[in-house]
C-alpha cells in the first residue's frame, strides 16, 4: 500500500511510473474513446499523422492536486474554443515529445519549465484531425505564475484530480463526424465542458493509474 494520499502528486508520480494496461507505444487501442469506436481504428492509423505532445500538468498542492486546462481561442483553425491541455505539433529543434510539451506550456501559458518535472508517458491518442498525440505526465511545483498567450488562450483554469479520476464524472455521448457515428466521453465540472481529445487522454489516464 502507497504511503502517499490517493489523489495527491506524489502519488501521481508513483502511479505513473508503474502504470498498467502495457507499454506505452502499443497500448492507445485498448484505451479512451479509441476503444469505444474499434472500427475507426484502421482509419486513424491510415491517415498521415503529424507527431504532436501535450502535458498533462498536475500540481504539487497537497492532498488532492489540480490539473491544469487551457481554453483555446476561437480564432484557432483546428479544435477553437475548446478545452485542452497545453500543447501542439512536435518542431524538428524538440529532442523529445517532453521537450515539446514543456515548450508549448511556455508559449501557450508562461508555465516555466523550472517548475515542470515529466514523470512518464500516456499511450498515443491518434486524432482524426491529423495528429499522433504523446500526452507528458508531468508534476508541476507549487509557486509558478501563468501568463497566457492571447492569440492560443482564452483561460486557464484547474481541476481536482480526485474529480476527474472519479468514473462516475466520465459520462459517454455520440455525434456524427465527417459522416461518420463516434462515440466519445464528456466531464461536465461546473461551467466547464471537457469533451474530445482533452476528455479522451483523461480516460486514459484514469484506466491506466487510477481503476
Amino acid at each position: 500500500m502507497s504511503q502517499y494520499p490517493l489523489y495527491s502528486a506524489a502519488e501521481f508520480r508513483r502511479r505513473a511510473q508503474n502504470q498498467s494496461g502495457g507499454p506505452v507505444d502499443l497500448a492507445w487501442r485498448d484505451h479512451g474513446d479509441h476503444a469505444l469506436n474499434p472500427d475507426n481504428i484502421l482509419h486513424v492509423e491510415g491517415l498521415k499523422l503529424r507527431d504532436a505532445a501535450v502535458l498533462v500538468p498536475v500540481i504539487d498542492d497537497g492532498d488532492d492536486a489540480n490539473v491544469i486546462f487551457t481554453l483555446r481561442t476561437s480564432t484557432l483553425r483546428k479544435h477553437s474554443g475548446q478545452i485542452a491541455f497545453p500543447g501542439g505539433a512536435i518542431d524538428p529543434e524538440d529532442a523529445s515529445p517532453e521537450m515539446a510539451a514543456v515548450r508549448e506550456a511556455g508559449e501557450e501559458i508562461g508555465l516555466a519549465d523550472v517548475f515542470i518535472e515529466p514523470v512518464a508517458r500516456l499511450p498515443f491518442y491518434l486524432a482524426a484531425t491529423g495528429f499522433r498525440i504523446t500526452p507528458i505526465l508531468a508534476v508541476v511545483k507549487p509557486g509558478f505564475e501563468l501568463a497566457l498567450n492571447p492569440t492560443e488562450v482564452d483561460d486557464a483554469f484547474q481541476v481536482p484530480l480526485s474529480f476527474l479520476m472519479d468514473p462516475g464524472h466520465h459520462a459517454t455521448d455520440t455525434m456524427v463526424w465527417n459522416g461518420v457515428e463516434r462515440h466519445f466521453y464528456r466531464m461536465p465540472y461546473g461551467a466547464r465542458m471537457i469533451w474530445g481529445i482533452t476528455a479522451g487522454i483523461v480516460r486514459t489516464l484514469y484506466e491506466r493509474l487510477y481503476s
